[in-house]
């Protein structure tokens, strides 16, 4: 095998709770992660010369170790000593600095891409003990699927899968960092938590609505309090039918949970008509696991 080609596949927050702050610096962290079909493609050589070769379709994306994709296949060359290069070529889909995993999840495709091209024989625990070394959300995206996530988000528990339904995926046009919504999380008393349990409970009833109901995200008033677009984006997803809408991870995308995919349709075309995001997708949710 000389390339492969990978989907690398974006996540929600169906609960986002944080419990505290570690001594150094990370957060405490409990949460029910989604996949979604929304992707980026990634497309993996390999090279004679031994070096480290990164392209990528948006220009202001870092080609070189600032880009967790070209990190990721540094960490395996170095361990196992590859002496050939990779070419890796990345084509972007899933909004950038939006809460969705879009670099966690190019690492772990090239993770899971190298492992198979040069035959490394790593367990998937093994690729996700690797990945968290590169980000918390390396060895979820690993994982996929519906799942629990546990201390700084690596320890990870499969649940029930999401019931069937359709998603209005829209990201305003801002960035967010991640790093800035947490240390200002710091300096607000958390008094309201998210039903992480009573999530759980409804995915195991299959239980859209009760899922829906009881979804929550405490980094959502911080990242609000900046970029109150936020809001005025879960405000249309409603008023057009969803179950519910909330901002995945630490923003600034918003998610709407719709049982139809014709109310779907029309909350995404007003979206775009009100000029609130550029980005906006009518998909669904990803309960594959990988092959």
């Amino acid at each position: 095998m000389d390339k492969i080609e990978l989907r690398a596949l974006a996540k929600i927050n169906l609960g986002l709770d944080v419990l505290g702050r570690r001594e150094n610096g990370y957060h405490d962290v409990r949460m029910v992660m989604q996949t979604v079909y929304l992707y980026d493609q990634i497309r993996i050589r390999k090279m004679k010369e031994p070096r480290i070769q990164l392209k990528t379709n948006l220009y202001y994306l870092p080609v070189n170790e600032n880009n967790l994709a070209y990190r990721a296949a540094g960490l395996l060359m170095e361990e196992f000593g590859i002496k050939e290069g990779v070419c890796i070529e990345l084509e972007k889909h899933i909004p950038v600095a939006a809460g969705m995993a879009g670099g966690s999840s190019n690492a772990a495709a090239v993770l899971y891409g190298m492992n198979r091209l040069f035959g490394l024989g790593l367990s998937e625990q093994e690729l996700m003990e690797r990945g968290v070394t590169l980000g918390a959300d390396v060895p979820y995206c690993i994982m996929r699927g519906t799942v629990l996530a546990e201390g700084i988000g690596e320890k990870l528990t499969p649940l029930a899968p999401m019931p069937k339904c359709h998603l209005v995926i829209a990201k305003p046009p801002v960035n967010v960092s991640t790093r800035m919504v947490y240390e200002k999380l710091d300096a607000h008393v958390i008094t309201e938590h998210p039903d992480i349990d009573g999530i759980i409970a409804a995915l195991e009833n299959q239980d859209l609505s009760g899922v829906a109901s009881r979804i929550g995200n405490v980094l959502e008033k911080v990242t609000v309090e900046a970029y109150p677009v936020i809001d005025r984006i879960k405000s249309v997803m409603k008023e057009q039918g969803a179950l519910n809408a909330m901002m995945s991870g630490s923003g600034p995308t918003v998610f709407g949970i719709y049982e139809e995919k014709a109310e779907a349709k029309k909350a995404a075309a007003r979206i775009k008509r009100e000029g609130l995001a550029r980005q906006i997708y009518v998909t669904n949710v990803h309960n594959v696991r990988r092959d």
